[in-house]
């Protein structure tokens, strides 16, 4: 009997957060005591069935070592979707197979609870593509143009991405592979990659707390709620 698909977490950590207004890398903030990825690593490493972690980060970048929870690859790109494709390739070279499953999670989204990384494992393990955590559009949907509204748009059907999205590992380095020659133009997501090869993937309910920490007022709610989480 053949082995059952691995569960594989990969997390880019190569971005420069220009938009957050820190000195550094935003991933590598201090909230609550621990650099901001750490508290994301940790979210990931508790989730039972996640069998290995593999954070992908910029060539030269030392702040991250390899431990007995996760492993560390010097191979991020430029952008977000060449370090995902980086990444796994990495994890192909190493001997995964293209029928695991990855769970690519943003490194600045450090809130994510283990409970709702279950929640898209199980929703996604009996279904032909996989699929990513978002939530119902909340608020009304404006398109600008010159800084005034130009039209409003309907948002009964609109949703609003987050991570963990979870793929095979073979369907999802195939489908950010055709877009090598245009330096990803256009792939913001994993889920984009797959769209445009002719997937539809799978919308699991995710929750308001898992927001990705990209302004500078995001740091001080992601802090307080990190504080209240440890009490």
């Amino acid at each position: 009997m053949a082995d059952a698909p691995a569960l594989i977490a990969l997390v880019p950590c190569a971005g420069t957060g220009s938009r957050a207004g820190t000195t550094g890398p935003k991933q590598y903030e201090i909230l609550a005591g621990r650099r901001l990825v750490e508290h994301t690593l940790a979210a990931l490493a508790a989730v039972a069935r996640i069998s290995r972690v593999l954070v992908v980060v910029a060539p030269g970048d030392a702040t991250l070592a390899t431990t007995a929870q996760r492993e560390v690859a010097r191979c991020g790109g430029a952008t977000r979707a060449e370090s995902v494709f980086n990444g796994l390739a990495h994890l192909r070279a190493g001997g995964a197979s293209d029928a695991d499953w990855v769970l690519v999670h943003d490194a600045a989204r450090c809130l994510v609870k283990p409970a709702l990384v279950d929640v898209l494992i199980d929703a996604c393990m009996g279904d032909v593509v996989g699929g990513l955590l978002a939530l119902p559009l909340p608020d009304t949907l404006k398109v600008a143009r010159g800084g005034r509204v130009r039209r409003t748009l309907p948002r009964g059907d609109k949703w609003l991405a987050q991570t963990p999205q979870m793929f095979r590992l073979g369907a999802l380095h195939a489908a950010l592979r055709s877009h090598v020659s245009q330096g990803f133009a256009g792939v913001t997501d994993e889920a984009s990659a797959m769209e445009r090869a002719g997937h539809q993937p799978l919308l699991v309910r995710g929750s308001a707390h898992n927001f990705k920490v990209t302004y500078p007022e995001d740091f001080a709610l992601a802090e307080k709620m990190l504080q209240d989480l440890d009490r």
